[in-house]
């Protein structure tokens, strides 16, 4: 259990209110991994405009879970909106999409969802 999130700052936000963290981590599994898809489509479009919106949307919820790749998704979000076209951010990206999957695999088997 938690080991690629950390729920310690969404039971804060929440006060301990389990229905409104359930609700949290019910809005997790419904909008992070659309927004990722997302985000991964556009950055092998080279659509700078929707990865810089994508990764910018999806920042306060990595943050709030604590996934560990809060650098790397602000790193592709400025890939996008500099557009720094002689930069090649698939690493980066990489590491964010995994760190999703992980988490929303982690998410239902530790909430039985």
């Amino acid at each position: 259990m938690e080991e690629h999130y950390k729920l310690h700052r969404v039971r804060e936000l929440a006060d301990n209110d389990e229905d409104f963290i359930q609700a949290l981590i019910q809005t997790f599994l419904e909008e992070v991994p659309e927004d990722a898809a997302i985000l991964e489509q556009a950055a092998k479009d080279k659509n700078y405009l929707q990865t810089y919106q994508s990764a910018h949307k999806m920042k306060p919820t990595i943050d709030l879970f604590e996934l560990g790749v809060l650098e790397d998704l602000i790193e592709v979000q400025d890939w996008g909106k500099y557009e720094q076209r002689s930069k090649d951010i698939t690493e980066k990206l990489d590491i964010v999409m995994t760190a999703i999957r992980n988490t929303v695999d982690e998410i239902k088997e530790d909430f039985n969802l």
